[in-house]
């Protein structure tokens, strides 16, 4: 309580103005065995911010830092090299207005960089439009999937999830359906070359609302996503495309372009570092301008003013996301406008030919690590095609051996049998994610530590 302005008078005041014994009484949903009985255990009551700050700094050194390890980490959050001038630019007032959008006023700033910002992002994803950003690629996936429901007026509440979609975000999904009526219809992975296209195309009916898969999979196949549009339209269904590594459509083809109706993803690969895991960068875009109006989120346009001049305003946001939920498009509605300026920042320093000589060069590294692991005795390489990333097995657990290799500063991947527990088939299975920033050498001692460890 030293921190909070209150006094002792002051809490009686609010609790008895709104009927409560005590404050213990506002938190009687939450289980007994969840709730602490006391202090926790092992922590002082309180220290000088002096003693915080070392003891901070002895645990910050049992960190491993990306940038000191060979680092082969993927599966949705990707190392890639952020120029010092992005962290530069998104400081400066011009770009990032500290007062709302609501005012264009004084907001032209923000306003206009999201305006940007929109417009690269449906460039990307071969879209007519997208929005000012989600939370992350996980929440903007069941936007998609609540989006996909809104435009079948609850006619329609099967959702068909593919097994190759990243596990967090079918579980995002299956979490947030609890509270609708949509029926999730899951499967586990296929360990094999190619997406199994025709088992996700059998599973489409006529009360399927929308069709979600991820483009490069989880696995980091790429796969051609036309026969699946165009199964999914039979069935009058959409097709939501998750895109986790957005780097890479500098190199694959656009969804919209091979018939996504809604695309979603990570924007973190662009101008946002690892970060621990967030904060992190939702896409979202709609490939028919008519289904606008059902997108979940803000929309910022172009105008003139009464003198002729250009200027920025909120095209759409309905009052619904703020005091009338139950009406809302969405419930999340944050937006992440810092990371978002870091994207279109990085995206415009890159431009259209730079962002293809990245793609290229990650390509190219991810080929040539692809080539040594096979070289490997007991790796060999799922996929028939990827682009920086893809699947090894390694006739073992894997996450033993993640394990081991990083007390020697290797982090090889994301183990198939951390993210998919309860399939102890897919526990030999590597994820290894290869980018810019990964040299030949960390290649090399990679391939080596494998040959030792599985020798």
């Amino acid at each position: 309580m030293r921190y909070l302005p209150l006094t002792d008078a002051d809490r009686s005041a609010m609790l008895e103005k709104i009927g409560a014994p005590d404050v213990d009484a506002l938190f009687v949903d939450v289980p007994e065995e969840a709730r602490l009985s006391g202090p926790i255990e092992g922590l002082p009551m309180h220290a000088s911010e002096m003693a915080v700050e070392k003891h901070m700094r002895r645990l910050s050194k049992k960190n491993l830092a990306a940038a000191d390890a060979a680092f082969f980490l993927g599966a949705g959050a990707y190392r890639h090299h952020v120029p010092a001038s992005v962290d530069h630019i998104i400081q400066r007032g011009e770009f990032l207005t500290a007062y709302t959008p609501y005012q264009p006023e004084i907001a032209q700033g923000t306003l206009q960089m999201l305006f940007e910002f929109q417009s690269q992002v449906a460039h990307l994803y071969g879209c007519a439009v997208a929005n000012a950003s989600m939370y992350d690629g996980s929440t903007a996936c069941w936007e998609a999937v609540a989006m996909a429901s809104r435009i079948a007026r609850g006619k329609k509440r099967k959702v068909v999830l593919s097994g190759a979609l990243h596990p967090h975000y079918a579980e995002v999904v299956k979490t947030m359906a609890k509270f609708t009526d949509d029926e999730i219809a899951h499967a586990k992975p296929a360990m094999q070359a190619a997406p199994d296209t025709d088992g996700l195309i059998s599973r489409i009916d006529g009360d399927t609302s929308c069709v979600v898969v991820q483009y490069p999979d989880i696995l980091g196949r790429v796969t051609d996503l036309q026969p699946i549009a165009d199964a999914a339209h039979e069935k009058g269904a959409l097709l939501i495309v998750v895109n986790t590594e957005p780097v890479a459509l500098g190199a694959i083809k656009s969804p919209g372009e091979m018939g996504a109706d809604i695309v979603v993803g990570e924007g973190q690969s662009i101008g946002v570092g690892l970060q621990f895991g967030g904060p992190y960068l939702g896409l979202f875009a709609v490939r028919d301008p008519k289904h606008v109006r059902m997108m979940p989120g803000r929309l910022c346009g172009e105008t003139q003013d009464a003198e002729g001049k250009r200027g920025y305003v909120l095209t759409l946001s309905t009052r619904e996301q703020h005091i009338r939920r139950e009406k809302a498009t969405s419930n999340i509605c944050t937006n992440s406008g810092l990371c978002a300026l870091a994207f279109s920042v990085h995206m415009t320093l890159l431009g259209e030919k730079g962002l293809r000589q990245l793609a290229a060069e990650n390509h190219r590294l991810a080929c040539l690590a692809a080539d040594k692991l096979a070289e490997v005795p007991g790796v060999s390489v799922l996929n028939d095609s990827f682009f920086n990333e893809f699947t090894i097995r390694i006739g073992t657990d894997a996450r033993a051996i993640v394990r081991g290799l990083a007390k020697d500063n290797v982090l090889a991947g994301v183990s198939l049998g951390r993210l998919f527990p309860q399939h102890e088939e897919l526990a030999d299975g590597l994820i290894v994610a290869v980018t810019e920033t990964t040299t030949e050498e960390d290649i090399e001692t990679l391939v080596s530590a494998l040959k030792e460890v599985l020798a």
